[in-house]
């Protein structure tokens, strides 16, 4: 898995085997989170152990239920748009299954909370019968592989309106193709987004319904968003439907929240993760 500044993480036998080197010093959101004031491979380490250790992540004891870890994540928008009723399902990626669907507002939570940006994983089968148990799809059992173009195929044969998470601006195309030739209506959201290269963000901009900034110089200088919400690590919603999903999703944060209209995107230089890429 990518986590914390996009390094890359590998795990075997619920042990850190490999830590790459990050490409970012520095993110708000997990100094607010975790205290973590520098980004370096031990610091990533620790945080994936963390969440084995918390989470069972990569391991038998999978959480598959767990709170809110940020307001606006994409896991938190999509668990909203599905109990709200504005998408049926969605399309996502779970440590030991892969792809999966799901019209449980509480397991795409319990999924995505804690994801970063899962690369590869192994099945597991304490984990795959959690996501059945809470009615779940996995797209490939047997091999656990990540492929959210077939997971919309799979989903469209169910559902007409859901939500998929990319990570790439051709996998974004594919899914247009996709709502064409299926007759479906797929809301995408484009998350880890870090060191996306700048034709590749125009590209995804213009396809995507939601984005995250994650720590993207060019997310941030070509986003003409309809909504934001956040200033350090903000979502952008770019089409009515992604607006009204996030509009949607702001009516359950508990905290206070400012509703303004001005100029967007809004991005005080001392909040942004250091440097952007």
């Amino acid at each position: 898995m990518e986590l914390l500044g996009k390094t890359r993480v590998r795990i075997e036998d619920e042990k850190v085997v490999e830590v790459g080197r990050p490409v970012i010093d520095w993110c708000p959101l997990f100094e607010k989170v975790r205290g973590i004031k520098e980004i370096t491979p031990d610091a990533a380490a620790e945080n994936m152990e963390f969440r084995m250790r918390e989470h069972g992540m990569f391991t038998p004891r999978r959480k598959l239920e767990m709170e809110v870890f940020v307001g606006f994540g994409a896991s938190e928008v999509m668990m909203t748009a599905v109990s709200r009723g504005l998408i049926e399902a969605a399309v996502t990626v779970c440590d030991g299954a892969g792809t999966v669907v799901t019209s449980n507002p509480s397991l795409i939570q319990g999924m995505g909370g804690w994801i970063s940006g899962l690369v590869e994983t192994d099945p597991v089968l304490e984990v795959l019968k959690g996501i059945e148990e809470r009615d779940g799809v996995v797209l490939d059992p047997e091999t656990a592989r990540i492929d959210p173009v077939e997971g919309a195929v799979m989903a469209a044969k169910t559902y007409t309106r859901f939500a998929v998470t990319v990570v790439d601006a051709e996998t974004a195309e594919r899914l247009r193709r996709v709502e064409e030739d299926l007759g479906v209506k797929i809301l995408i959201i484009g998350a880890h987004l870090t060191g996306i290269s700048e034709k590749d963000a125009e590209r995804l901009l213009s396809l995507a319904d939601i984005v995250t900034a994650c720590a993207s110089r060019y997310i941030r200088e070509q986003v003409d968003p309809l909504v934001q919400v956040g200033t350090a690590v903000p979502l952008f919603g770019l089409t009515r439907w992604g607006k009204e999903v996030l509009v949607e999703r702001a009516k359950e944060v508990d905290n206070p929240l400012l509703i303004n209209t001005m100029p967007l995107p809004v991005l005080p230089e001392q909040k942004q993760p250091r440097p952007l890429v």
